[in-house]
């Protein structure tokens, strides 16, 4: 199912023995353009700064309760390595998160999440990795130590207003994100018009038509052109974004669907 990301903005997170907090924001990366933590304001029970939760983690979100289901305690959150999530987050430090939790490294394989496609739902690991997960976990150490400054995660609230550049000249600004909620992987930008065109309309550009993002002059880069964006479908926000609009948007551009690929 695809989801807007500012959809789960608030949302409660429900841990196996209590509420852990809301979502604030997410964190994805500028190589795959995967979800790869929600960011989560922990309140009161809690006295260090917000947490990082991975998609491994969630079970299933609720619409009807805006609440996400995730397979950890309190505890577990309580016990995780510290994350500065007021500053960039280091592979080194998502590492150790993983080491912690026991995930898979989704960096350290040729699909979105590593060796798979998906999060799946992983079972907690008591004592120590695997044989596998130790070597992967050595190496990516290794490669931390070499590039101590590989900083490859943003926040979704710090790339929304980001200015999108065609090819002649500027089409509108990033408004949102759409995610697939099965892979966690960001399909779309929601490109808000207005700026420019008075009148205008909200339209998607999919990931694999974003050229560049200059993270020091805080604009996306694309092909497409102001009359293309201006002759697209428009996105309508209080309708279902089902695959019969996805094959139109990509039919229109003469763009392969990424369910093809």
């Amino acid at each position: 199912m695809l989801r807007t990301v500012a959809s789960l903005n608030g949302d409660a997170i429900r841990a196996i023995d209590d509420e852990l907090g809301r979502v604030k924001e997410i964190y994805f990366d500028d190589e795959r353009w995967g979800v790869r933590y929600l960011i989560v304001e922990t309140g009161s029970w809690l006295s260090k700064q917000p947490v990082l939760l991975s998609p491994y983690s969630i079970k299933a979100i609720d619409d009807a309760s805006e609440t996400i289901q995730v397979s950890l305690t309190r505890q577990q959150i309580k016990n995780a390595p510290d994350v500065d999530t007021k500053k960039p987050v280091s592979r080194q430090s998502e590492s150790e998160y993983s080491r912690y939790y026991g995930y898979e490294q989704y960096w350290t394989g040729p699909y979105m999440w590593g060796i798979g496609a998906y999060p799946m739902p992983m079972s907690p690991v008591a004592e120590g990795l695997s044989p596998a997960a130790e070597r992967r976990e050595e190496s990516s150490v290794l490669a931390s130590e070499d590039r101590p400054g590989d900083i490859h995660l943003h926040s979704s609230d710090e790339v929304c207003g980001y200015d999108i550049r065609g090819t002649d000249e500027d089409i509108g600004h990033v408004k949102d994100f759409i995610f697939d909620d099965k892979e966690w992987a960001i399909r779309y930008l929601v490109v808000d018009t207005h700026n420019w065109w008075p009148g205008g309309k909200k339209v998607l550009v999919a990931t694999q038509w974003i050229e560049n993002i200059d993270w020091t002059d805080s604009t996306v880069q694309t092909k497409l052109t102001r009359e293309q964006i201006q002759n697209s479908p428009e996105y309508n926000e209080d309708m279902a974004l089902d695959r019969d609009y996805e094959a139109e948007l990509h039919h229109f551009y003469g763009r392969k669907g990424y369910w093809d690929e």
